[in-house]
């Protein structure tokens, strides 16, 4: 299975415990391939570039480019060739999206209520939250 994680995800999954760091584990162990693009990885980067979580990440002897070259080096790494507009509310989630449909993603995980979840589906992919593809990837009973 293939799955396009989306970066508030990645950011939970990598400084803190929980839903989202099983999935991360999930991707590290094999269980699935995780699928991203340059334009996620970057923002990626820039998030956890942020401040707030630079220090926690230096408490741990991390880095964020060394995080993102981990998760790129995981990744299937896609380059979509056309960025349609779907979210009307955030223009930076059509990268997600476009991700998705590029790498022939069969679910896409995200922990965004406000614009992502909402739309429940993108070109027959499901748009999950990441108990739900920790369901269906059988590591959690629903």
């Amino acid at each position: 299975m293939r799955i396009v994680v989306d970066t508030n995800l990645l950011v939970s999954g990598v400084i803190a415990a929980g839903l989202p760091r099983q999935l991360v584990d999930a991707a590290r162990s094999g269980v699935f391939e995780l699928c991203t693009s340059e334009v996620l990885l970057a923002e990626l980067l820039d998030v956890l570039g942020r401040k707030k979580f630079a220090v926690r990440l230096a408490q741990a002897g991390l880095t964020a480019q060394g995080l993102v070259d981990d998760l790129r080096a995981l990744a299937v790494v896609v380059w979509p060739t056309d960025v349609p507009r779907v979210v009307p509310t955030d223009a930076d989630d059509d990268h997600v999206l476009a991700a998705a449909l590029a790498g022939a993603a069969d679910l896409i995980a995200s922990g965004d209520k406000r614009d992502l979840l909402p739309l429940q589906s993108y070109q027959g992919m499901p748009i999950v939250t990441a108990r739900q593809a920790l369901v269906r990837l059988q590591l959690i009973d629903g």
